[in-house]
Order: structure tokens, then C-alpha cells, then sequence
């Protein structure tokens, strides 16, 4: 069985063959060390003429259009097409990346030119405006932006002799710019009498505000200022197609063939033709020009490209060629000699030399060709046309042995034997002909079992058999040379096939990916020796497989460099190099094989850095060795974050609901209520899926977060204080450097960063624009003066930013897993990683973009799941933990040693001055030496050692660590569950915060006479919290299931707790003892309820619609309540104790007499003069006005009166706590509301005497207490509460002057059209009185 994971082998770009002539311009210069820079494909190309050596630049993944020389002629633009395409500026002599510009272009980038410093750069998109962008290179920022013309824009160039001057041409137009603060002011050439108006190819500018151009007529005009001064007639033959402007003049070069010099003054010195040197030919067209001291470079049309030495000008050196325009389709390797042969459809067959790089013969055919093969004995070669002839040549001078067309269509394949006696041609019309070698190519058998075009052939080894592929997906077999169809398995199982370059067959089957039937694998060609296999797709990609690989969506290894689809692929005949050739970018790529056993000696060589994996992401395949992900790990991948309905949609969301508005406003609604509520305490930490997100601050508080609230606690006082700028969950928090500042990142449709201060609790900086959906890390670099983040889009995108300044530096697409950690290098600010899962990745920033690259694990085997990383005591050294239990160390990108860390994942790392921290799953803190060398001392989290001044109770030992952080002679940690302890380094623990763990919290009850609450939530657990200043969990008791509702009994002894499994129990609410259980429903219990007064019943609901009324003295059932069409949501009783209003979930107001539960019809009059015990019920008349517009989307979930049946505290699905005045009668009541939760509030309640309302988050885990605050007790505060959703008019908020200037319309003059016909005369043309000094 083949190993899944991918070959150890290793392919390396050696050389390209071609360059990019057709539809580009101006893309062929010197540099400054005399090496000749161009690109051709997808990848840029440095050629040095003296060495004979190229260099590859590969940070694109589509065809490159354009291309710039810096004016230090060491750095090159090169521009893309694609969908968003963007600008690499790179070292010529490196070939790194300096800059990535981008997020502007979208379809391609036609033009580029940099000023005359080098400092700026400017590009021509293809979008439909033609749009041209200033931009500061190094920094990756865009300066300015402009539309530059209806038609297309073919060159654009800085005027070197004046400061923000720029010129552009292009269809029937030229364009001269100005560049003033950030706005490009266009005034369009004028070309009067002088000359007809043009198509202009290309310019260059001179001194006096003098610009020249080649126009497509082969005119040349001149230009002063914006006017046609005079035209160069005749100067070419046809269009212009390049201009060139040095220290001795300019060269023009254009479609006539020619090559034209001219002095500065544009007097012509001389002219080269070059159809008429030894090179030449007919229809030979210049398309790029470059002229230096006594060399001229040419670039042509059909992919050439010559060098010309001016006093030798008759003869041109040619140093590169390449088929022309067409689809390359025709690939054959020679079967002895280090030979490639390719055909194409601009009709030449040419044969490459491997060794030398060169071509050394070409032949033109008189059709397009389709394929090729060469002869056993590598005598002959045949090239199948696309008229359905095949032509036999011989290889030693290509002359024509035979010519033979017995098919109407296309010729795809053509294979000799292995013995040299046959030659198979498959063709479109679905057969196979077999053709007699020796009988001149006679042909003597016929395969017909295809119902589709042929693909793919191989014959086996003894020449017996052959085997094709056709478009439809079938793989035949068929003996030779009769051309009989084989179907018999058993004479199938022994043959030995001579070549594989079939796309199907169960040895090839791993190259598909699991779930596609698309077959987008044009060419496949095994190294049965090497045991690898490689393929070549529609997408522009090379991938090197293991071979055999049987299983579907193998592993592998990618290149890129084709553009387009890559059509064809073959192993030389010694197997050394790869050829591989693209369709339309017509070029021919030769790949040098570096086998496993050379890679090791290769391991110091830094991998070609791209700004594509060369790895395959996308192939996991289901690996037996994979180590199972964590199930911690798991859960929290597959939390998605997604809400139905985010915040920011509120405004649209009420503007929808106009209609309702209106009717609404028109309406008397009564006011909100004067009291208010502030938040107090909130009883919780985010641990369960967030890590590293807990810090003391510079006056050794601590500042965690819950929910959408930022917390800065004061473990002295037992005090806390709160950020509430955010709306949502917040998921990542960060501290600066300076302990002084955070960072917080939360969920959201277009999600936010916040940076506020933990001393005086106010925003610094809000960061938004780039991330979708939430922002799940960030981090701070050491001058504290960037940010890094990183988003839970589909592509997790990473974002440098000047968070002061609140804009983003660089952008990168950061994985398409989850990234768990960013980190930024605290000695190079422009270095980052980012770790998560099978993820470990090195990125510098580029300007605009950042470049990553994958962690070298080298030979110690595969990149694991990566839950934090820190930086270590030198700028290369890093480290990461895994979810395996490991610490990574690194340097620069390579792996050097791992240590075992931790049972289960390390989720947490800390440096030290001296050493590191870390924390995982196994409930361990342990203290490193600064080289990872020795653990120092390890605390296990134990309830034994939990110290007498904790503000709760350890729910286990050991619980799971997702944070450390140190500082004040202590160890802080966070825990999955909810808590937050502090270590002391002695080894006694103090909890100091806790909540729930993961799960919603709804079930929440307050005691009738003391400041306790109970809490019950699908964590399986119930609570108490006291509200007193202490502020501490008393007790806590684990349940066999999750529990949704709870409720005191009157004199506060017994409480009542309903759970998920339709059971309920009653426990002593001291010792959370069993008194008794009961299990009559299958379904939820969703709320529970003593009867008021002594408690002599308890009515139990449940989500299969019933309510039960137990008798609490005999513990028995004594009433059931019918008639409810959906759950129960809410229950209250009268104060009597004999009647129950009851809500449902299809909204519902039921009433039940108790105890037999009869059901009661009362009308809605009655219902307000009853006198209810309790007041949660959300539906009825008396709280018609707490449904917000919104209604459809949002559901309100809790409310609860107080006692003085003023004030009534809603809780609902968007995270909303709000205050209305009651009864809330009338739609759309006003309202009082407070942001503190994240998604749905389940449940709210008052304490005793009001002086406390008690909030739970269903998913936010946390219980939050506010303080009630009487109307006049309002100091100024950060965050009180927004206003009701309709800001209506009847607050009398408008004067009549400002009413009447928001109805303004203003209308844009030069849009509108004179409406109002004129009379009269104008003012200023009216005769004026005179005055009477003038008398």
C-alpha cells in the first residue's frame, strides 16, 4: 500500500522556454547587472546572457501583463490578470518580494511605470473605467485614484522632467496628468489640425514639456504641453507598438519589423530591419524595445527574443524563442537523448536540448498540430495534425517520411510500441488506427469500442496490449494489432504497462480529488523508478503524486509558473527533468527532479518562497497515521459564529418595517421608564473556546472578557469595571506591551477591533473594514504601535495595521483552516506568525501584502495542530505548542527539536525573561528554563490546594488551561470551565472569578429574602451565586442532565430544578441535597413554579406542552393543565395561588385554575385587575409594547416586574437587556436598553427588594448583576442605556427650521435640467438705477 502523504521528491523550475510577445507591450529590459529581465506564463524571468542562466520570480498565480523597470534598474513591477489581481515589486537579483500591492484592480493590470526617484509607482487596471492608481510601493498604499478612460489604456509613463506630471494613451486618446494631494486631474490631448486623431501605442516623455508617441498608423507625434506640435511621418510601417527613451535618445520599435534609433531631438540615426537579417522572416512584429549603450533589445510577436550589437546590426543574436500565438498541445520526449519535441497549433515543430537550454531545429508543418510521438529507436517523428493526417519526419533533418489522413477530426494521440513495429493514432472521431511501421506506415488494425474522443493510450511491454482513455471517462482495452476489445479481467491482471500516461485506472485514481467528476487532468506520465507520477491540470498547476496512488485525493506536491491550463507532461527519457508545456501561454517549462536522497543535502537551500503553498492543503486524504484532532480542539473548530441576524442589520431591518413605524409614531406611547439600571458584576470568563486572552495590567488588575464585555477586575476590592463599546462576542483579547492598553476583537458581520485603555475604560481606537464575520486573535508588536489580526472568514485573513492611526498596512488570506494564534516578532515588527490547525506559518510583510511560508518540519514528519505560539530570546527562535502535547522549537522556519510538554494539547505558552510557561489540557502549569531544556516546577490545578480567600469552588481537578499569564509575584490562569485562579508560586490557588462552563445558561432563580441567586444551565450543573459584595459562588452541585428552569420556594428552603430529560428534582437550597425527584415527561422542562404563599403547589412545564401541578407535601401529582398548542415558555401565578397564566411558544396566553388545571377563558380587561404573584409572561395586553419593530426576526425571550409593578426588565434574542414602564400597552413601547450580553439574554430577574436585576446569556455563559437606580441617582456615565428604537416625533426633537432643512432635496445642477421656463431679465443685465453719487 502506497504511503498518503506526499512524495519526499522534489520538482525545481530549471528553465522556461517562450516569452510573453502577444497582447503585451514595453515587458523586455536590461538590469542593472547586465541580466535581461522579461516574463512569460506566470513567471517572471531573469536571463543572464554571460552565465546562460535564468532565475524564476513565482509570486504570481495568474499570467503576468505588465511589467516596470525601477529606475535603479535592480527592482521590477510585474502586474496580473485575474479576479483580483495584484502588483509584485521584486529584486531582480534576489528574486524576492519587496512589495505586494492590492485590494484596487480587479480583472487585470494593463500598465505600470515608476516615477523618477523609484519612490512611487503607477498602474493601469483593466476594469471597465481603465482605472489608474498612484501608489506608495514600499508601504503598499494606494496615494491616489482615477478612472482613466472609457477604452483601454495601452501605456502610461511619469514625466521625468516634471514632478507629479503623468501622461497615458491608449484607443483614439492621450491623457496628460496631474497629480496634486491625492487627486489625479485628467486634460485630454488635443490633436487639432495637426494630426487625425489617433489610436496611440506608446510613449516617452522629454524635456519642455515635449512627450512622444507612436501612433497606430506608424506615425510618430509630437506633443507640447496638451497640443499636436508636429507628426513624424512615416516613421514606421504600421503601428508602433514600443518606444524606448535613453541617455542617447530613443528607440522605437514597431509591427513593420523595424527598429528605429533617434537622437534626443527625435532625428532619426538608424534603422535596423530586422526581416531582413539572417533571423528574419516575414510578418516579424517588434513589441518591446530596449536600448542601452550599444546594445538594443528586441522582443517580438512570436515570442522571441533578440539581442542586436549596434555596429553589427545586420546581425541579430537570438537568445530566446518560443512558439506564437495558439494552443500548445504536442509533447514526445526522445527515448535516448535528452531531447523534447513540441508541436502547436502556430503549425512549427521544434526539438528543445535539455542540456543546452536552446532550440536547435524547428519545422513548419502546413496544419495545426495536436500531438507527437517518437520512434523506439528515437528515428522518427510522428505529429498528429488537427485536420485527422498525421505527417512521420525524420528527427535527424526533418524531412517527410510519410503523410497519411484517415480520420476527418482531430489526431489527440499517437503512440509507438514498445518493440518499434506499430504506431497507435487516437483520434476525435473515438478510434484507434494501428498503423505497420516497416509496411511505410500501412495501416493494419482498427480499435471501435469508444463512444468518445481518445485521450490517452499506453501500450504494455510486450507490445501485446494497448490501453485508452476517452472524453467520456472509459478506459478500454484492446489487443494488438488486431484492435480487439478485451474484456476479460483475468487476462488483464498480469500485464506489465510500458509507460502510464493515462488519467484513469486504479493506479492513478489518488490524482482526483474525492468528491469531483470533473476531469480537468489533461496529462499524467509515471517514473515507474522513481516512484512518483505527475499530472498537469486546467488550473495552471504541476503536481508531483507517489505512485501508485490508489486511494482517491491523495497527497502531493504543486507548482505553479503555467498561467493557464497546462496541456501536457512528460519525465525526460533518463527521468532527470520534468517538460511540461502551456496551452495558451504557449510556453514550454523544464523542471529539474530532485530525488529523496538529494534533498537531504539540500535541506540548508531556503524553499523557493512563493505567494502560493507548493504544498497541496486541500489533499488530506483519509490518512490512517493522522493523529485523532483533540476533542476539545474539535468542538471548537466547528463553533461557526455565524448568527442569523447581526447587529449592524438593525437599522436596516427597521427601515424595512416602515409602515409599522409610522402607525406606530402616530400613536401616544408612554415614555421609558426614569429608573435605570447599571451593570454591576458579571459572574464569567470566556474559556471554553478562546485561549491567551487573560493579562494583569500595569496597576496589577486583571482584564479578561465575557460575552460582549471587557472586564478590568480589582481583586483587592472585589470590584469590577467594564468596557462596552463592543455588540457581540468578544473573542480575542491582547494586552500592549506597556500593560496599559488592550485590544479586543468580537463577532460581526463587518467585525471590529477595539484598543481602549484599562484605567480610564475609554475606546483609543476602533479597527473594522477587513474582517468578516469575527476577529478571533490579535496582537500587539513590541513598540506597541501595530496590530496584528486575524479573521474567522473562510480564508482567515490576517491584517497588519497602525492601530493609532487606524489604518491597515497589509493584508494576507492567512489559511483555509483555522488559525488559532498571530504573533508578531518583537525585534522585527515586520515579521509575524500565525499557528493553527496543520498550520505553521512564517510571514513578512511586502508593502500591501504579506508573504508566508510554511515551517520546514524537514524529515521529523508532519505539520501538527498548532494552539499558540511566542517568540523567543533572538528574532529567529519561536515556538509553538501543539495539540499533541508538544513544544516546537524553530528557527527561522525550521523545526530543530520538539519536546514533550503536556498530556493532551499545550493551549497555552508565556516568555519570561528568563524561560517560558505553559499550560494544556492536562490541568498542569509548568515552568520552563529559557531553552526548553529542563521543566522547573510544574502546579497541577487542585481543589485541595484551592486557598481560603477563593470566591468559589473548583468544579474539578485538573480542569483544562486556556490561559497563563504572569506578573505580581503570581501565575494567573484561565481555565475551560470558567474560572480564573491565581497561583501562587509557593503553590496555594485562589479562585477569583468563575461562571458557567460551555452550554446555555436559561434556567435562573432569586431568593424570596436573601441576596442569593440559583442558576441552572446545559453545563449540568446548578449554582449559587451570592450577590452580596462578596460576590462568590457558594455552592455548586453536578447533575445527570442539563437543566433548564429552577425556582425558591416561598420560605427560601427547598429549590425546585427542572431538567432536559422531562425529570425534575427538589433540593435543599442550604445543602443542594435531593429532597425528592420526579420523571413523568419525556421532553424539556421548561419552567417551574411554587404556588405563592406557604408553597403547597408546584406547577411544572414542559415542552411537550402540559403543565403538571404536584401537591408538595404529598408529592402528588394532582392536576394536569391541556390545551397549550405548543411548549411552554412562561408560567406565573396569581397571588392567591388558584390560577396559572401560562405562554407558549406559538404565543399563546392560557390561563389554568389550579390545582386540577381546568382551563379558563378571561378576557383581557380582567386579566390586568387580577393581582399576579409574579409577572415574567411576555404576551397579553399589559406587555404588548415590549415587542420591538422587528418582531419577525427577534423573539423576546424573558421579563420580570418588580415589585412595585412599575418597571418591567425584558431579556431577548439579540442580547438586548430593557426597562419599559408598565403596564406596556400600545405597540412598540419606549424603552431604556443596555448592551452586556452577547447573542440571546434567557432569563432576567429582580432579587427581593429590587435592588438588583439579575441577567443570564444563553450562549455567553455568564450571569450578569445590575444595580437598580432610581430616576435623579444618574451620574455621567460611558455607556447608559440607547433610546427606544422609534426616535419619534412627538419628543418635539425637530424646529420647524430644522424639520425644514432635512426635507431639503438638493439636487446637483449639472445633473438636472432646467425645469422652470425663464422670464425676464438676469440681475446682472438689468439696467441699474443709478445711484446718486453717480447722479
Amino acid at each position: 500500500m502506497a504511503d498518503q502523504n506526499a512524495p519526499n521528491s522534489h520538482l525545481r523550475l530549471e528553465w522556461v522556454y517562450g516569452y510573453r510577445g502577444h497582447q503585451c507591450r514595453n515587458n523586455l529590459y536590461y538590469t542593472a547587472a547586465k541580466e535581461i529581465v522579461y516574463f512569460v506564463a506566470g513567471v517572471g524571468v531573469v536571463y543572464s546572457p554571460r552565465e546562460h542562466r535564468q532565475k524564476f520570480y513565482l509570486g504570481h498565480q495568474d499570467d503576468i501583463i505588465s511589467l516596470a523597470l525601477h529606475p535603479e534598474q535592480v527592482l521590477v513591477a510585474t502586474g496580473q490578470v485575474g479576479k483580483e489581481p495584484y502588483i509584485c515589486v521584486w529584486d531582480s537579483y534576489t528574486v524576492q518580494t519587496i512589495s505586494i500591492l492590492k485590494d484596487v484592480h480587479t480583472h487585470g493590470i494593463a500598465c505600470l511605470a515608476f516615477d523618477l526617484d523609484g519612490q512611487r509607482l503607477v498602474s493601469v487596471g483593466l476594469d471597465s473605467k481603465n482605472t489608474i492608481c498612484v501608489w506608495d510601493w514600499r508601504r503598499g498604499k494606494m496615494l491616489s485614484m482615477a478612472p482613466g478612460h472609457t477604452d483601454r489604456i495601452f501605456d502610461i509613463s511619469w514625466d521625468l522632467y516634471q514632478p507629479n506630471k503623468l501622461v497615458s494613451c491608449g484607443v483614439k486618446h492621450i491623457k496628460f496628468w496631474s497629480l496634486c494631494g491625492n487627486s489625479l486631474t485628467p486634460k485630454r490631448g488635443v490633436f487639432g489640425k495637426t494630426g487625425d486623431l489617433q489610436t496611440i501605442l506608446c510613449l516617452a516623455c522629454a524635456r519642455d514639456e515635449v512627450t512622444h508617441s507612436g501612433a497606430l498608423n506608424g506615425d510618430i507625434y509630437v506633443w507640447k504641453g496638451i497640443n499636436l506640435i508636429r507628426t513624424i511621418q512615416g516613421a514606421h510601417a504600421a503601428g508602433i507598438f514600443s518606444m524606448n527613451a535613453c541617455e542617447e535618445g530613443f528607440a522605437t520599435g514597431g509591427r513593420d519589423g523595424c527598429v528605429r534609433l533617434w537622437d534626443l531631438n527625435f532625428k532619426p540615426i538608424t534603422v535596423i530591419d530586422l526581416r531582413e537579417t539572417d533571423q528574419g522572416y516575414k510578418g516579424l512584429s517588434v513589441r518591446s524595445v530596449c536600448w542601452r549603450g550599444d546594445h538594443i533589445l528586441v522582443g517580438t510577436q512570436d515570442s522571441e527574443i533578440f539581442e542586436i550589437v549596434v555596429h553589427e546590426r545586420n546581425k541579430p543574436f537570438l537568445i530566446m524563442q518560443g512558439h506564437c500565438e495558439g494552443e500548445l498541445w504536442a509533447l514526445a520526449v526522445h527515448p535516448t537523448k535528452p531531447l523534447a519535441m513540441t508541436g502547436s497549433d502556430d503549425r512549427s515543430v521544434r526539438i528543445w536540448s535539455l542540456i543546452d537550454h536552446a532550440l536547435i531545429a524547428r519545422c513548419n508543418m502546413e496544419e495545426p498540430i495536436r500531438c507527437a510521438a517518437v520512434s523506439t529507436d528515437g528515428i522518427h517523428l510522428a505529429l498528429g495534425m488537427k485536420d485527422g493526417s498525421f505527417t512521420v519526419l525524420r528527427v535527424r533533418d526533418m524531412t517527410e517520411v510519410v503523410h497519411i489522413k484517415d480520420r476527418k477530426e482531430a489526431i489527440h494521440e499517437l503512440k509507438y510500441s514498445p518493440d518499434g513495429t506499430f504506431l497507435a493514432a487516437g483520434s476525435n472521431d473515438s478510434s484507434v488506427d494501428i498503423y505497420g511501421v516497416v509496411q511505410r506506415y500501412k495501416k493494419v488494425g482498427e480499435c471501435v469500442g469508444s463512444l468518445s474522443f481518445i485521450t490517452h493510450m499506453d501500450w504494455s511491454s510486450d507490445s501485446k496490449y494497448l490501453q485508452t482513455n476517452d472524453g467520456s471517462g472509459k478506459r478500454l482495452f484492446y489487443k494488438m494489432p488486431s484492435g480487439k476489445e478485451v474484456t476479460n479481467k483475468e487476462e488483464l491482471k498480469g500485464i506489465q504497462w510500458a509507460s502510464w500516461t493515462c488519467v484513469y485506472g486504479l493506479e492513478v485514481n489518488g490524482i482526483w480529488p474525492k468528491y469531483s467528476d470533473i476531469n480537468d487532468i489533461n496529462s499524467v506520465d509515471g517514473n515507474f523508478n522513481g516512484q512518483v507520477l505527475v499530472t498537469a491540470d486546467d488550473y495552471g498547476i504541476v503536481k508531483l503524486f507517489r505512485y501508485p496512488c490508489l486511494r482517491k485525493g491523495a497527497k502531493f506536491k504543486k507548482y505553479l509558473g503555467h498561467s493557464a491550463h497546462v496541456t501536457n507532461v512528460r519525465w525526460s527519457h533518463d527521468h532527470q527533468w520534468v517538460v511540461s508545456i502551456g496551452g495558451a501561454d504557449h510556453s514550454v517549462f523544464q523542471w529539474k527532479f530532485i530525488p529523496e536522497r538529494k534533498l537531504k543535502d539540500a535541506i540548508h537551500i531556503a524553499p523557493q518562497e512563493s505567494l502560493v503553498d507548493s504544498n497541496s492543503d486541500e489533499s488530506d486524504s483519509d490518512q490512517s497515521d493522522v493523529p485523532e484532532l483533540d476533542s476539545e480542539i474539535e468542538q471548537e473548530t466547528q463553533i461557526t459564529y455565524r448568527r442569523q441576524v447581526y447587529k449592524e442589520d438593525l437599522p436596516q431591518l427597521k427601515e424595512q418595517c416602515k409602515e409599522k413605524r409610522k402607525s406606530a409614531a402616530s400613536k401616544r406611547r408612554e415614555r421609558a421608564p426614569g429608573n435605570s439600571i447599571r451593570l454591576h458584576f458579571v459572574h464569567g470568563y470566556r474559556g471554553y473556546d478562546c485561549r491567551s486572552n487573560l493579562f494583569y495590567t500595569q496597576t496589577g488588575e486583571i482584564v479578561y472578557h465575557v460575552a460582549a464585555v471587557g472586564v478590568v477586575y480589582n481583586r483587592q476590592q472585589n470590584t469590577q469595571r467594564f468596557y462596552l463599546g463592543h455588540d457581540d462576542d468578544i473573542l480575542c483579547l491582547a494586552i500592549h506591551p506597556l500593560k496599559d492598553y488592550v485590544a479586543t476583537g468580537q463577532v460581526g458581520r463587518d467585525s471590529s477591533i477595539h484598543i481602549w485603555d484599562t484605567e480610564t475604560i475609554k475606546p483609543l481606537s476602533v479597527l473594522k473594514g477587513y474582517h468578516q464575520y469575527g476577529v478571533c486573535a490579535v496582537d500587539f508588536s513590541a513598540d506597541g504601535k501595530r496590530l496584528a489580526s486575524v479573521g474567522i472568514d473562510d480564508n482567515h485573513t490576517v491584517v497588519l495595521w497602525d492601530w493609532k492611526k487606524g489604518e491597515k498596512l497589509s493584508a494576507v488570506r492567512g489559511s483555509k483552516d483555522k488559525i488559532f494564534v498571530v504573533k508578531i516578532n518583537p525585534y522585527m515588527p515586520d515579521k509575524l506568525i500565525t499557528a493553527g490547525i496543520k498550520h505553521m506559518k512564517f510571514w513578512r510583510r511586502a508593502g500591501g501584502g504579506l508573504i508566508g511560508r510554511k515551517g520546514c518540519i524537514g524529515a521529523m514528519g508532519r505539520t501538527d495542530t498548532m494552539m499558540c505560539a511566542v517568540y523567543g530570546w533572538t528574532e529567529e527562535m519561536a515556538f509553538s505548542g501543539t495539540s499533541t502535547g508538544d513544544v516546537c522549537i524553530w528557527r527561522d522556519l525550521f523545526l530543530i527539536k520538539t519536546i514533550k510538554a503536556h498530556d493532551g494539547p499545550v493551549f497555552s505558552m508565556h516568555a519570561l525573561e528568563k524561560g517560558f510557561v505553559t499550560g494544556g489540557k492536562d490541568g498542569v502549569v509548568a515552568l520552563w528554563d529559557d531553552t526548553f531544556e529542563r521543566c522547573l516546577k510544574t502546579y497541577a490545578i487542585k481543589r485541595t490546594a484551592l486557598a481560603p480567600g477563593s470566591k468559589g469552588l473548583l468544579l474539578e481537578d485538573n480542569p483544562s488551561i486556556r490561559a497563563i499569564s504572569l506578573g505580581h509575584g503570581h501565575i494567573l490562569v484561565g481555565t475551560k470551565n470558567g474560572e480564573i485562579l491565581e497561583v501562587d508560586k509557593s503553590g496555594p490557588i485562589t479562585l477569583l472569578v468563575q461562571g458557567h462552563m460551555e452550554g446555555e445558561v436559561w434556567g435562573l432563580a432569586t431568593h424570596p429574602h436573601l441576596p442569593i441567586c440559583a442558576t441552572v444551565s446545559d453545563d449540568k450543573t446548578l449554582r449559587i451565586w451570592d450577590l452580596s459584595p462578596s460576590h462568590c459562588m457558594l455552592a455548586v452541585r453536578k447533575l445527570k442532565k442539563g437543566g433548564r428552569c429552577c425556582c425558591f420556594s416561598p420560605d427560601g428552603k427547598a429549590l425546585a430544578v427542572g431538567l432536559n430529560d422531562g425529570s425534575f428534582l427538589m433540593v435543599n437550597a442550604d445543602t443542594l441535597e435531593d429532597l425528592v425527584s420526579f420523571h413523568h415527561r419525556k421532553d424539556v422542562i421548561s419552567e417551574i413554579r411554587f404556588s405563592p404563599g406557604s408553597g403547597k403547589y408546584l406547577a411544572v412545564a414542559s415542552c411537550d406542552s402540559f403543565v403538571d401541578i404536584y401537591n408538595v407535601m404529598s408529592s402528588k401529582r394532582v392536576g394536569i393543565c391541556k390545551g397549550a398548542s405548543s411548549y411552554i415558555t412562561h408560567m406565573d401565578w396569581d397571588i392567591r395561588g388558584k390560577l396559572l397564566q401560562v405562554n407558549t411558544g406559538a404565543k399563546e396566553q392560557l390561563f389554568f385554575e389550579a390545582p386540577r388545571g381546568k382551563r379558563q377563558t378571561i378576557p383581557s380587561l380582567e386579566v390586568e385587575k387580577i393581582g399576579w404573584a409574579s409577572w415574567t409572561s411576555v404576551l397579553g395586553s399589559c406587555c404588548e409594547g415590549i415587542w420591538p419593530i422587528i418582531g419577525e426576526v427577534t423573539d423576546v425571550t424573558a421579563s420580570c416586574l418588580t415589585s412595585d409593578s412599575k418597571v418591567l426588565a425584558t431579556g431577548d434574542d439579540f442580547g438586548f437587556v430593557k426597562l419599559f414602564r408598565f403596564p406596556a400597552k400600545g405597540k412598540f413601547g419606549k424603552f431604556k436598553r443596555y448592551v452586556a450580553h452577547s447573542t440571546h439574554v434567557t432569563n432576567v430577574r429582580w432579587t427581593h427588594e429590587d435592588s438588583l436585576l439579575v441577567t443570564v446569556g444563553g450562549a455567553d455563559t455568564s450571569l450578569m448583576l445590575w444595580t437598580y437606580e432610581m430616576e435623579g441617582h444618574r451620574e455621567s456615565r460611558q455607556c447608559d442605556s440607547e433610546e427606544s428604537d422609534l426616535d419619534s416625533e412627538e419628543d418635539g426633537g425637530y424646529d420647524s427650521d430644522v424639520t425644514r432643512e432635512n426635507e431639503i432635496n438638493y439636487t446637483i445642477k449639472a445633473l438636472s435640467t432646467n425645469i422652470r421656463p425663464m422670464f425676464g431679465i438676469k440681475p446682472h443685465l438689468q439696467q441699474k438705477e443709478p445711484s446718486l453719487d453717480e447722479r
